[in-house]
Parts: structure tokens; sequence; C-alpha cells
């Protein structure tokens, strides 16, 4: 068994196969009536690595595990999957000097770890994707994301959900990292980039020492992970979060001019493309002046003047509070969400799983036992 043709031709009917198993993982992969999303996969896998892909489960396994249920070679099946693994195409996972495998969805996982394999024909094939059939699924909820607040924003004297906090998020890692925006990088290869920063998406994890060797991923300390939020804030990027309250492991600080989530808010109007922070924008019309500076930070058109007084859309504010940074004259403040309003995020990710598949009609038996097994040996 071996791998070495690196791009298969869309024709294969093993290409279909995968996009069809993808497509039973919650987060999605549709069908196009132009098939690109086959071009997507034949540029990333190759034929053999294809069949290999369709007969992993969700849950990692060890390569003997596989081999025993596929009839391989455990050693060539191996050598695979390592590959595989080290181009971001499946999900591998390290205990007690073992490593096991697993099949990932293609957003969140696939797509994210192409950084280093984005050039200008894949960014063209994904945002062919994009605009004939990714986008839908940003109609589905569980939303993929969840925006969380500018802490610094957030009034002391109320109390706030852990999972709402970067500081406590990032506080809970014990290794940090910084790679650059892969939405950013697709964008500005077809010649769409914005000005925002690249380097911003932070990543951690609560094994010491996972970014030290990586070649994408930037090792940094708590400090100076701290210190990406700040600059991400300054430049006007959005915090946005896994939509879960536990095993969240990234940052994203987006922009509705590059990021695949947020384009379906500023280009599609899909106001649950991501799910709001607990919080939304209040203004105090006695401090405020109507100087139009709010106006330029607030990504998704929240705000307006009227009458020389800043206005708040609240079903438009995503409760970001990056509008209160531009506010010299502290009109601008967070105050929570109506209760009737928050949905709190899913606890863990076999819980967004199951929603999920519920609310696309999934086969909830193939998923279940796949399910009840993340969530016996918590994987999140």
């Amino acid at each position: 068994m071996t791998a070495q043709n690196l791009k298969g031709s869309p024709e294969n009917p093993v290409y279909k196969r995968l996009a069809q198993r993808l497509d039973t993982i919650p987060n999605g992969f549709p069908a196009t009536e132009s098939g690109v999303e086959l071009k997507i996969l034949a540029k990333l896998f190759a034929p053999e690595e294809a069949a290999v892909a369709l007969r992993l489960k969700l849950t990692p396994e060890l390569p003997e595990e596989i081999a025993e249920r596929t009839g391989d070679s455990t050693q060539e099946l191996e050598v695979v999957l390592s590959g595989m693994a080290g181009r971001g195409l499946i999900r591998e996972k390290h205990s007690r000097e073992k490593t096991s495998y697993g099949l990932m969805p293609f957003v969140v996982g696939i797509y994210e770890l192409q950084l280093e394999h984005m050039d200008e024909e894949f960014a063209r094939l994904f945002e062919d994707y994009y605009k004939e059939a990714f986008h839908r699924l940003l109609t589905v909820q569980p939303s993929v994301q969840r925006v969380i607040p500018v802490e610094q924003n957030v009034p002391a004297d109320i109390e706030v959900m852990p999972y709402e906090l970067a500081s406590k998020l990032l506080g809970e890692a014990k290794s940090w990292g910084v790679m650059d925006c892969i939405c950013r990088k697709q964008k500005k290869l077809i010649g769409e980039g914005c000005d925002h920063p690249l380097d911003v998406c932070m990543i951690f994890s609560k094994r010491p020492g996972t970014f030290d060797e990586s070649e994408v991923v930037r090792a940094l300390t708590e400090d100076e992970a701290l210190g990406v939020l700040r600059r991400a804030e300054e430049a006007g990027l959005v915090h946005t979060v896994g939509n879960t309250q536990r095993g969240v492991f990234y940052v994203c600080n987006c922009c509705t001019c590059s990021c695949a989530i947020l384009r379906g808010v500023a280009e599609y109007g899909i106001m649950g493309a991501v799910a709001p922070s607990g919080f939304q924008a209040h203004v105090d019309e006695a401090l405020c002046t109507g100087c139009e500076l709010c106006l330029d930070r607030c990504q998704f058109d929240a705000l307006s003047v009227v009458d020389g007084c800043c206005k708040v859309d609240e079903q438009r504010c995503f409760g970001c509070g990056l509008c209160i940074t531009a506010c010299a004259d502290e009109a601008l403040s967070l105050v929570p969400r109506p209760a009737d309003r928050v949905t709190p995020p899913p606890q863990s990710m076999p819980d967004w799983m199951k929603e999920r598949a519920e609310v696309r009609e999934l086969d909830m038996g193939q998923l279940e036992d796949v399910i009840g097994k993340l969530i016996s040996k918590k994987i999140s």
C-alpha cells in the first residue's frame, strides 16, 4: 500500500464516496452540481489515501485496529496514515507513546490544516465551493463558531461564564501557538485580500511543548499569546472560538472580508452563521456625541448614527465589544443580552455533534456508536 500519486483525477469514484462520507459527519460537506468538491479532494488526497480515509472512524484507532478491520498490512497502513496526518488530512491522537488515527471533518478540520498547501489553484477551488455549496452549511445550527467579547470591555461587576473569557481559555492551556489565517491567505491568493494582519490565528493545548517542533505554528508563551489577542483587537478583528463550552482549542481573529464563517453574515445575510456572545452593545445617549468613530469598528453593520446619536441594531450585534474601543466619550458599553435571546453553547463536541446531526436529519443510528465512544473517552 503506497500513496505516491499526490493528485488524483476527480472522476475517480473514490472521491465521490469520500465526499459522501465526509457529508455524513455533522459538520457537513455538501455536494455540488459542478463537482468542485471532488476536485478539492482529488487535489488533497491520492486515490489510495482517499480509500484509506473511507475506512476510518471518527473515533481514533490504532493502526493495528484499523488493519484488523480492513485486512491491510499494519506496517504499510501505518506509513500511509502517518503521511496523511502529516498533511492534515486525518486526525492524529497521541496517547501513551502510541498514535491513533481518525477521520476528520472538512471544516473545522481538513481545510484549516492546509495552510502549507494553500496555492492559487486550491484557493480558487475553495472559493467556487464556498459560493456554490459551503455557505449553505452556515444556516445549520448549532453554529460552528461563536463570538467571545473583548474581555477588557466586559463590566467588572457582571458575572461572565468562563467559556466567554479568552484569558480563561488560555490560562487552562500548557502550550500556545499562532499561525497565519488560512482564510486571509485564500482570499489574497485569488486577488481579494484584505489589510488585516495574517499571523493572528491562535491555537493552544493542555499538553506542554505541543508546538515546539511545528513548521506551521509558532510557539508562544502565555503572555505572548495574550499579546496576539491585544494586537487582533487593535486591528478590529472579532474573537471567535469553537461553539462548545469545553474542549475549545483555538481562537480565530476574524473579519467579514475574508473569514469563511463571518462572510456568511456579510455576503449572504446568514445571521446564524456564527453564534453571538452573551453580551450586546449599549449606548448611553447622554454621553454620545455622534462622532461616528465606532461605525468602522463594527464588522456586522450593527451601528448607525441617527439624529446625532449612535443606535444599536440588536439583531445584528454579536457582542464582540470592538466598538467600545473606538468610543472616546465612553458612551458605548457591553451589557448582558436578554436571557430569552441567549442560547448557551453545547457542553462538549459530542453534544454539538448530536445537536447538529439531529438538525441535519442524519442517521443517528450510525453516529450513536461514534458519539458514545467520544463521550466515554472524554474526547472534546
